[in-house]
């Protein structure tokens, strides 16, 4: 009976190790990790970062650079706040940008770096000021779907002298 005891506990712990070993595998070939790695948190804040969550890529030119560290809502201003971490190594000048951008139309979203031209760069903890909101498909979808309505509601035939001017020939 020990012997069968010592054996249970043997397996469960070959498992906890496998899972544990490929747990460290998924984390290292997600490109996401767990610390700053040494590298640079830089804050921007945006009036809406729709659908961006922690972890997400920062890249510069479409390469990652970092990640996106944490999300928080400022309660004065009511921005949201990203603190980001960027690789050893990256130097951004201060008049950088960011942008909540997406990978495509049903891709997920990302922070994009631009690079300004500034002799001075920016610090460990320091915030990047220029920045552009995340654009809401929907929004712009819906403003579309407006404008068109409202542009045949108003002229849908054009009149001329007061008739309908004829429809345009079958090409």
């Amino acid at each position: 009976m020990q012997q069968r005891n010592w054996a249970e506990v043997a397996t469960g712990a070959l498992i906890l190790l496998v899972a544990a070993a490929f747990l460290v595998f998924a984390i290292g070939q997600s490109g996401r990790s767990l610390s700053t790695n040494g590298g640079m948190t830089l804050t921007a804040r945006f009036d809406r970062i729709d659908g961006l969550a922690p972890g997400a890529d920062v890249r510069i030119g479409g390469v990652k650079v970092g990640s996106v560290l944490e999300q928080r809502l400022d309660p004065r201003t009511y921005l949201a706040v990203l603190r980001l971490s960027l690789q050893p190594g990256i130097e951004l000048p201060t008049d950088s940008s960011a942008e909540i951008t997406s990978e495509g139309l049903l891709g997920g979203k990302y922070v994009a770096l631009v690079p300004g031209g500034a002799a001075d760069m920016l610090r460990d903890g320091g915030t990047i000021t220029i920045t552009q909101s995340s654009v809401s498909l929907e929004a712009l979808l819906g403003r579309f779907i407006f404008s068109v309505t409202q542009m045949n509601a108003s002229g849908g035939g054009q009149e001329q002298d007061g008739e309908k001017a004829p429809a345009p020939a079958p090409r």
